[in-house]
């Protein structure tokens, strides 16, 4: 075997060797860079720089106590600055609130930017006349609204937390992808990511670029790429990023149980702040280190998207420094990016001209997020395919065995799929799984059911819409074959569909007998649930009382044969807070027992994760010692196994908590969604933690329309 700190230095390796390739050292011109013309005055936005170093992380409060304020404080302003002239013009300042994400309107004539006014707790969208009138707020509530982008229908696309979930390996609440009409109605969310979404801009084609943040049954840290969705929400697709893992380091040592430096992962980055570049199919943005650094800071980085998703030469370095912020492509050439209290003008080549320095502001404050003062003309608008009041979407797979990583699944093999739903948490207050798992899962998933596959590998099936949804493959006798490690949503009245499992993104359908498929013969159908078994299985409900059944008598406190007790002899401590059984520590440090996610990579090779792929499911079939157990107890495992083995089946768990007593943080939120009277007292009051569980969650569902 070879040791972790060496796989580690040919990680790093690997990494630099490929950027020298890629990048090259940084050219100085004979001339200063200069401006293009028509885009000489230039809107920025400064402020100081919040408590926390996570890109995520600037608004809202820690989990642990609401007076510590994740967001900036000290104040900020709006500012419009003139390359000719050097002056700059205040448009707004706030000394004690902040200001962010400034857009400058199609026409040139406002700005539309999130600013948090002082003595206040929450950002909300506002707008501006360039000339400094006109100020007005076009959002509200107890929510923040953030890094919003207008919309060629007339709409904004922004971010909110208006989706009450908290980012599940850390302390902070997060927010995910909304729009709203151009007066601030209409706001409905685009998204369903139980994780976190940010900084959507708009492609040439109108579709929405953003940053997506996302962990099924993988690494936390290894997938903040870049995906596009239509302005409706449909269409949702990977732009560059997510299949492969790019932490491999961090991947193995947590293997092996070692904690590393998330900041100095070679290779990880969180890809931020993704504009098109004019003239062009390429985009401009910034890949920030590990989980993102504050404020976005990171490398300017060229995509260029004609070689597809997966094709990481086609990110290209401009500079070799890593504390660029914000850039904004003026012209095919030239970029503006930000940098401590400077902006700065970009070439493609690398070549640096400092525009402007703040002066006569605290030296707390940073310029932030240059945007041009240029009218430009609105990308294309393409027609909505939501359908207001239908609450499902509908699903069609042309061939489940074909794609990526799926060598020995044989056509036909494969007879239904499992439908799962990933569920978004109501709190969080560590950096791990929190009671959840250990070193799996850090979510809790939902069994919706199966849909039936055809013989020609085709599925087409309705699904719920606006849940965060993934398939797992099964074959004639319930096995995973292969599993989905990230998730799907379908707007409602969406029609959707796929190649295969994980499919190459620039591979279309191939059929060279040209019949239709199967699956289309027939209506959709509907996701079959599963008798007499529970939604959610858990080990601490359903797992261990079979254990205790038919494996404690040889691996018990009088017995542990092979050196293994599955007696619930004791809790153990959770990254976190949380408490899980002992005899789930003992399963999951047993290698390959249970097959899960171990907080590594996706896409794993068929039978190599879920009931596929795990130990367990052989010992359980009379094959161990004659140990036979029940189908209706080796359904549970199955189950259990394949939607990501989860220790304890409620949130109510995590920071300390039982369901019969969950952390007080855990009723102070869901007292603030509304889900526990806002006279709940857990000294007083019973609670049935996983019915508020499932209350909290419904609390998202689409209802269905009137008649």
């Amino acid at each position: 075997m070879i040791p972790i700190d060496r796989l580690a230095r040919r990680a790093a390796a690997a990494v630099l060797g490929l950027a020298a390739a890629m990048h090259g050292p940084a050219r100085a011109f004979d001339e200063p860079l200069a401006l293009p013309p028509g885009a000489e005055q230039i809107v920025f936005a400064t402020r100081g720089q919040g408590p926390d170093g996570h890109y995520y992380a600037n608004f809202g409060y820690y989990c642990f106590d609401p007076d510590q304020k994740v967001y900036a404080t000290g104040g900020g302003g709006l500012w419009k600055w003139n390359a000719r002239t050097d002056r700059v013009e205040c448009l707004l300042r706030d000394d004690e609130g902040a200001v962010r994400d400034p857009r400058v309107d199609y026409d040139a004539t406002k700005v539309l930017f999130s600013y948090r006014r002082g003595g206040s707790d929450h950002y909300h969208l506002h707008e501006i006349n360039l000339d400094g009138s006109g100020l007005k707020q076009l959002t509200d509530g107890p929510f923040d609204d953030v890094e919003p982008a207008y919309l060629p229908d007339g709409g904004i696309a922004f971010c909110s937390s208006r989706c009450n979930r908290w980012v599940m390996c850390w302390k902070t609440p997060v927010a995910i992808l909304y729009r709203c009409d151009g007066d601030g109605r209409g706001i409905r969310p685009l998204s369903s990511n139980a994780s976190t979404e940010n900084t959507p801009s708009v492609l040439p084609d109108g579709r929405i670029l953003f940053t997506r943040w996302e962990y099924v049954d993988r690494s936390q840290l290894c997938y903040h790429h870049l995906w596009t969705a239509n302005p409706d929400g449909t269409g949702v697709m990977a732009f560059f990023g997510n299949m492969y893992p790019i932490g491999m380091s961090y991947n193995i040592a947590h293997r092996q149980g070692t904690l590393v430096d998330y900041d100095n992962v070679p290779g990880a980055v969180a890809m931020l702040d993704a504009r098109p570049v004019p003239g062009t199919d390429e985009v401009l943005a910034v890949f920030s280190p590990g989980h993102g650094r504050a404020e976005h800071a990171g490398h300017l980085t060229l995509i260029d998207p004609r070689g597809g998703p997966d094709h990481a030469p086609s990110a290209r370095q401009l500079h070799p420094g890593g504390d660029w912020r914000d850039p904004f492509p003026v012209s095919r050439d030239r970029f503006l990016a930000a940098r401590g209290r400077e902006l700065h003008l970009i070439d493609r080549e690398g070549t640096t001209r400092r525009l402007h320095a703040l002066r006569d502001v605290p030296e707390s404050w940073s310029l932030h997020e240059p945007q041009a003062v240029a009218a430009r003309p609105r990308e294309r608008v393409i027609p909505s395919r939501v359908e207001p009041g239908v609450t499902t979407g509908t699903f069609v797979l042309a061939d489940v065995a074909r794609g990526r990583n799926m060598e020995g699944v044989r056509p036909g093999e494969i007879a239904k799929l499992l439908i799962l739903e990933q569920l978004p948490g109501p709190f969080h207050n560590s950096p791990g799984f929190d009671g959840i798992s250990l070193w799996g899962t850090f979510t809790l998933t939902r069994i919706l059911g199966t849909v039936p596959v055809e013989r020609d590998g085709s599925a087409h099936f309705e699904a719920p819409a606006m849940r965060s949804l993934h398939f797992v493959a099964l074959d004639a006798d319930g096995i995973a074959v292969k599993k989905m490690q990230s998730f799907v949503t379908v707007q409602p009245g969406e029609v959707t569909g796929c190649v295969g499992c994980h499919e190459g993104r620039q591979t279309a359908p191939s059929r060279a007998d040209n019949r239709p498929l199967a699956a289309l013969a027939r209506p959709p159908s509907p996701i079959e649930a599963i008798p007499d078994l529970p939604e959610i299985v858990d080990f601490r409900r359903h797992i261990q009382p079979i254990l205790d059944t038919y494996c404690v008598e040889c691996h018990g406190p009088e017995r542990h044969d092979a050196d293994l007790r599955l007696d619930a002899d004791h809790d153990v401590p959770s990254h976190g807070r949380g408490q899980v059984l002992s005899s789930y520590v003992a399963l999951v440090r047993r290698e390959g027992e249970i097959a899960d996610g171990r907080n590594a990579h996706g896409n794993r090779a068929p039978r190599e994760i879920g009931s596929g792929g795990s130990k367990l499911m052989t010992r359980i079939r009379g094959e161990h010692h004659g140990v036979v157990v029940p189908e209706t107890e080796r359904a549970l495992i199955r189950l259990w196994l394949d939607s990501g083995a989860a220790a304890n089946g409620t949130y109510a768990v995590m920071d300390g908590g039982t369901p019969e007593r969950p952390s007080p943080l855990y009723i102070r939120e869901m007292k603030r969604y509304g889900i526990l009277p806002a006279d709940f007292r857990s000294d007083r009051d019973p609670i049935d933690a996983y019915a508020t569980d499932q209350a909290y969650w419904r609390s998202f569902w689409l209802e269905p329309r009137a008649r």
